[in-house]
């Protein structure tokens, strides 16, 4: 039997409707993000066996909505935590480009490490901890329907580590608040992406803010 997992970006804040980088700061669901999450709970009506969460708010309170009468408590994964972008996290891509011109431009084009101003100091330094994360939670549970709540950042890092794609990768990824992408892991752990940015849980004239 495969192993499915899906990985699923937190619900929205004030931060991602403004939207600036939040990296590692603890910004809570917003009223809008709160909705979200109910839509995604319907969405999957206790069709799974577990479920992981960054330790941050946004993801827990997120998590936790999925959970609501299922029986299941999320079990918090530091690894998976946002991607630590130094010192644009409370910043927009605006506000970036102008005051980090050079650094925002290698991040943009360099295909193997893709540096940071601090924080993670780099997107391969996030992809391989993604990566790592989500191949362990997959072999600790072969068989088993997971779901994995985190961030766009980590998501798509990880994405990329496990696909072994370059760096750029990254910024041509878009992952909405409560968007799902599945992960399908045969007997031997190649991975297969069945979906990405899924967002059909959501209402069809329903317009998704942020994608940062």
């Amino acid at each position: 039997m495969n192993t499915q997992i899906w990985l699923i970006r937190h619900g929205e804040t004030e931060w991602n409707a403004y939207g600036k980088f939040q990296g590692c700061k603890d910004i809570p669901l917003s009223s809008e993000g709160i909705l979200q999450a109910k839509f995604l709970k319907k969405r999957f009506d206790k069709s799974f066996d577990l479920v992981y969460v960054s330790p941050l708010k946004r993801a827990i309170e997120t998590a936790k909505t999925v959970c609501e009468n299922t029986g299941t408590t999320p079990i918090i994964s530091n690894q998976l935590r946002e991607i630590n972008f130094g010192e644009w996290e409370g910043l927009t891509v605006p506000q970036i480009k102008s005051q980090y011109t050079n650094q925002f431009k290698i991040w943009k084009t360099d295909e193997i490490a893709a540096s940071l101003v601090g924080g993670d100091l780099s997107l391969k330094n996030a992809s391989i901890r993604s990566k790592k994360e989500i191949m362990k939670i997959a072999k600790e549970n072969k068989g088993k329907k997971i779901i994995i709540v985190a961030h766009g950042g980590i998501i798509k890092a990880g994405l990329i580590g496990i696909f072994d794609w370059k760096m750029t990768m990254y910024h041509k990824l878009v992952l909405g608040n409560t968007a799902i992408s599945k992960l399908s892991f045969d007997e031997d752990f190649n991975p297969t992406l069945v979906s990405f940015n899924d967002t059909n849980h959501l209402p069809k004239d329903y317009k998704i803010k942020s994608y940062v």
